[in-house]
C-alpha cells in the first residue's frame, strides 16, 4: 500500500478519537479521505480542520449501525468520488458496568455499532474493492479488549471479541485476493469513548473518577494509534497492538490465561475498574 498518495481512505468513526487521527496521519501522506461520523455537526467541524491543512477531504454523515445509512454512504462515494482503497472500521461505543448491570438495550447498541457497524461497511464497500483489483486494505479496529478485557465491559469486551474472530474470517477468505484485512488492537487510550461511556448504577462517583484519571494519566494520545495504524498499512501488517498494555496482554494471554486474569484483577482495583 505504499505510497499512500492519492489513495482514496475512508474513515468511520472520523469526528473525533482515533478516527481523526487517523485522518490526519492519511492526509500526511497524501491520501484522499473520505471521513464519516454520526455526529454530522463535529464531523464538518474535522473537515474544515483537515481541509484547512491542505487535505483532500469529503465528509458524509453516517450511521453504521444502520444498513440503509451505510449503503447510501458506499453509493455516493462510489457515485461522486471512486473506489475505496482503505476502509478503516473505527466507529465504537462503549458501556462500563458489570454484566448483571448491563441492560439489554446496551448489549444491544453495542453489538449493532461495534460489530455489525463492521459488517455493513465491509458488505457496502468490499464488492467494488474487489471489482476494482490493485492492493487494497480493510483495518478493523477492535481493542485489548478484544483479546484481554478488563472486568466491567462485558458487552463490549464480547463485541471487540468478535471484531477480532470476524477479520480473522475475512483475512482467510480474502487470502487469494489484494485485498488483507488489519486487526487493530488498542491499549488504554485517552479518548472521548471513555468520557462518553454510558455506565451502570452499580459504578460509583469516585469509582468513575478513578478510571477516568486513569485514561487520562496512563493511556497514550489517539495520534500514536493512528500513525501506528498508517505504518502497518503501508507494511501490510495483520495485527497490530498499540499503545500501552496492549503487547503485555496480547503476549500474555498467549502464555498463560490464569496469570493474566489474576494481574487484571490486581490491575482492575488500582485504576478504577473494580472498587
Amino acid at each position: 500500500m505504499k505510497p499512500l498518495k492519492d489513495r482514496l481512505v475512508l474513515i468511520t468513526g472520523a469526528a473525533s478519537g482515533i478516527g481523526l487521527e487517523c485522518g490526519r496521519s492519511f492526509a500526511k501522506r497524501g491520501a484522499r479521505l473520505v471521513i464519516s461520523d454520526i455526529n454530522a455537526e463535529a464531523l464538518e467541524t474535522a473537515r474544515l480542520e483537515l481541509t484547512a491543512g491542505g487535505a483532500r477531504c469529503d465528509a458524509i454523515a453516517c450511521d453504521v449501525a444502520s444498513e440503509d445509512s451505510v449503503n447510501e454512504l458506499a453509493a455516493a462515494v462510489k457515485r461522486e468520488i471512486g473506489t475505496v482503497d482503505v476502509l478503516v472500521n473505527n466507529a465504537g461505543v462503549a458501556f462500563l458496568g458489570s454484566f448483571e448491570e448491563t441492560p439489554l438495550a446496551q448489549w444491544r447498541r453495542i453489538l449493532d455499532i461495534n460489530v455489525l457497524g463492521i459488517v455493513h461497511c465491509v458488505n457496502a464497500f468490499l464488492p467494488s474493492m474487489r471489482a476494482a483489483g490493485g492492493k487494497r486494505k480493510i483495518v478493523n479496529v477492535a481493542s485489548l479488549a478484544g483479546f484481554a478485557p478488563a472486568p466491567n465491559m462485558s458487552a463490549y469486551g464480547a463485541s471487540k471479541h468478535a471484531v477480532v474472530g470476524l477479520s480473522e474470517v475475512l483475512a482467510l477468505e480474502l487470502h487469494d485476493t489484494d485485498i488483507s484485512v488489519l486487526i487493530v488492537c488498542p491499549g488504554i487510550i485517552n479518548t472521548p469513548i471513555v468520557h462518553v461511556s454510558g455506565t451502570a448504577p452499580g459504578m460509583t462517583e469516585a469509582q468513575i473518577a478513578k478510571l477516568q484519571k486513569y485514561y487520562d494519566t496512563d493511556g497514550c494520545h489517539p495520534s500514536i494509534v493512528a500513525e501506528d495504524i498508517v505504518r502497518a498499512v503501508e507494511s501490510d501488517a495483520i495485527v497490530l497492538p498499540t499503545g500501552p498494555m496492549a503487547r503485555v496482554g496480547y503476549l500474555l494471554m498467549r502464555l498463560s490465561r490464569r496469570l493474566a486474569r489474576k494481574l487484571t484483577i490486581s490491575g482492575a482495583k488500582k485504576s478504577g475498574y473494580l472498587p
